[in-house]
């Protein structure tokens, strides 16, 4: 927090020392979150001015980093230069965390996407408030919520991989009952979503597990132009039904297990050869 504070100052505001000595803030306050996250920006990645709009997911940089740095060692793996990588964001969101990352990093080239245009416009003010941005992130809008690469990705274009962060809940109710029990979690009693977050951003119809079928049924169709397609999948139990999906269409797939703290993800990898 001392280095933080150091590299932005307005932090100082929200940091108090809790019931145990531990320097921290209160993660149940909207704008301390916001403030800690445009500390973290700018002490470790040079970010001098993010913002999103009131309201829209104020993501935990931490575990956005790890997708990026799951991908980093992936990508290795399987042989590809990882100095001159082009990578799409599905659903890129107005914070841009994902291409903001990738680009300062690593260094990659990103495209971000969003059916939201005020995402859109979010994400692309940061990129143009930040001149260390400006060479490395394009924004896309995409006007068609029924489509998820297509509208984005032109016939010329070649990405190295696309990855996406889905909404996973199928409902509004549930999305609410998931930041109550997050909330529950950290013994936090307020009712309001300190992570913010927009209906898309949140929650689709049929909820993560539909999505992503839905992507990788679209997918197919720019098996030439993607190298790996890859999807973050938080709930566990949603992956025989992405099995099958990908099964069915003869994708080659690789499950990545993630884990920060008590937090255990996984990320789904495939391509079609």
């Amino acid at each position: 927090m001392k280095a933080l504070t150091g590299s932005y100052p307005e932090l100082s505001r929200f940091i108090f020392q809790n019931d145990y000595g531990k320097t921290t803030i209160d993660f149940s306050n909207p704008e301390a979150v916001l403030h800690l996250n445009k500390a973290l920006l700018k002490h470790h990645y040079q970010i001098s001015s993010w913002n999103i709009p009131k309201g829209y997911l104020c993501a935990p940089i931490p575990g956005r980093a790890d997708y990026i740095h799951y991908l980093a060692d992936f990508l290795a793996e399987e042989g590809i230069d990882t100095k001159s990588i082009k990578g799409l964001d599905i659903g890129v969101g107005a914070n841009c965390i994902y291409p903001i990352l990738g680009a300062r990093i690593y260094n990659w080239k990103m495209t971000g996407c969003d059916i939201s245009l005020t995402s859109v416009n979010a994400a692309r003010a940061n990129v143009n408030a930040n001149s260390v941005l400006q060479d490395f992130i394009e924004i896309k809008h995409q006007p068609n919520p029924a489509h998820i690469f297509k509208g984005i990705v032109a016939p010329a274009n070649y990405f190295d991989f696309s990855m996406c962060n889905p909404p996973f809940h199928a409902s509004a109710e549930e999305a609410k009952k998931g930041s109550l029990k997050k909330l529950k979690n950290l013994e936090i009693t307020e009712t309001a979503l300190n992570f913010g977050g927009q209906a898309n951003e949140l929650w689709c119809n049929g909820g993560e597990a539909l999505f992503i079928k839905r992507m990788i049924r679209e997918s197919l169709a720019f098996k030439t132009q993607i190298g790996w397609f890859t999807c973050l999948v938080s709930k566990k139990e949603n992956l025989p039904k992405i099995y099958k999906q990908l099964a069915k269409l003869k994708a080659f797939h690789k499950t990545i297990e993630m884990a920060q703290g008590n937090k255990k993800s996984r990320i789904i990898a495939w391509k079609f050869t």
